[in-house]
């Protein structure tokens, strides 16, 4: 399982701490060896423990599986460097300071700010009351480290929480995604099976009934056939527009109308249905993103106009208003089979409607109207919020 704490402080990170860390013990230990320090054999045998566990943890990752919870490094730290402070002479203020730089930024990195800041009061409650050479400036050195590892800890929580959250929106929104390639295969098998596989089943029993035909009237087997080639035709025709639905607008970035215009004007070639597309002054500015989710549904209602509407013509129309971009289908076809106007909570409840359009509006938190009359054509009116 992938955690956000993982990017903050990669493998890498660690192993650098832990370098730092085994070069300000062994430059302590170095000190007391040269020292002459024999019989301090306590501090020499901690010193000597915490520089061979830096150096085994730079190599090897099994210090830190053992240290998951960042306990034992942080004691060790601390250990470095109060031994730093209390082993290292006036002359070595240089020492001290390098041991309080890395505690604190180790401390910054790996704990929260409570636990810097308690780090910070704890250090400096030891320097009193041990009064070592060097205090008044070591002194000021701490408060500064300690106040910056407070504000370096906040914002590494800060930055966990963003990641986390960007973490969890980002696995949303591929199950999103993986939602919506679901739905859209579902669309796309089932209006495959309404239009031309069910035109490709009516030519392969004609094509029965011609051979049949063929054997006992050659003329009207003929005009069978005419026909035949004529049904071919249409079906070219519907394999073709139902080929450009699924293939995106290209219009070069200039925007929502310049994509429903497109739209309109590919329906209208394929079907042989005559077509308008207007757009509202307000609703003419190339700022209006061409977004597919937007042009998917208005191919859906032309493409319902032409299977089953009957109309001899059609009109999309675009408008903005009030932060909304407004969608107009409408045609002069026999309409839907109900009489009225209905809202998308209604055809819901009723199980009415165009169901994929229903559920893409849906999806966009949009609003949608279907107005139908019977024998004088159908329309469809949809709202949708900008995108911010």
């Amino acid at each position: 399982m992938f955690h956000a704490d993982q990017m903050v402080l990669p493998y890498l990170w660690r192993r650098y701490l832990s370098v730092l860390r085994a070069l300000v013990t062994g430059a302590c230990l170095g000190i007391l060896l040269a020292e002459g320090w024999l019989e301090s054999a306590t501090w020499i045998f901690i010193l000597s423990v915490v520089t061979v566990y830096s150096l085994v943890s730079i190599f090897w990752r099994w210090a830190e599986r053992i240290d998951r919870g960042g306990l034992l490094n942080t004691a060790l730290d601390v250990a470095a460097f109060l031994l730093c402070v209390a082993l290292a002479g006036e002359q070595r203020f240089w020492l001290q300071a390098i041991a309080a730089f890395y505690l604190f930024l180790a401390a910054s990195t790996l704990l929260e700010w409570r636990d810097v800041l308690l780090t910070a009061v704890l250090t400096l409650a030891f320097v009193n009351s041990l009064e070592p050479a060097g205090m008044e400036r070591l002194q000021p050195l701490l408060l500064i480290l300690g106040m910056f590892g407070c504000i370096v800890a906040l914002q590494r929580q800060s930055l966990l929480e963003r990641l986390s959250a960007a973490s969890r929106q980002a696995v949303h929104s591929r199950l999103e995604a993986q939602k919506a390639r679901e739905d859209e295969r579902e669309r796309i098998a089932a209006d495959f099976h309404d239009g031309p596989l069910q035109s490709f089943i009516s030519i392969q029993m004609r094509l029965e009934i011609l051979r049949k035909m063929l054997e006992r009237n050659v003329e009207a087997g003929m005009q069978e056939l005419r026909e035949l080639q004529q049904i071919c035709a249409r079906q070219v025709t519907e394999v073709r527009s139902f080929i450009r639905g699924m293939r995106p607008v290209e219009v070069d970035g200039a925007g929502l109308a310049a994509a429903l215009r497109s739209t309109a004007g590919f329906f209208q070639k394929d079907s042989g249905i005559p077509t308008t597309f207007r757009a509202a002054p307000e609703a003419m500015h190339d700022d209006l993103e061409a977004r597919p989710e937007i042009i998917q549904i208005v191919r859906e209602a032309l493409n319902n106009i032409r299977k089953h509407s009957a109309a001899s013509r059609a009109a999309v129309t675009l408008d903005r208003q009030n932060g909304q971009i407004g969608l107009r289908i409408e045609d002069d076809g026999t309409g839907f089979p109900f009489s009225g106007r209905f809202t998308l909570e209604e055809l819901e409840l009723l199980r009415m409607g165009p169901q994929s359009i229903m559920r893409r509006v849906r999806a966009l938190d949009g609003s949608l109207a279907v107005e139908s009359h019977p024998a004088r054509g159908a329309g469809l009116e949809i709202r949708l919020p900008l995108e911010t």
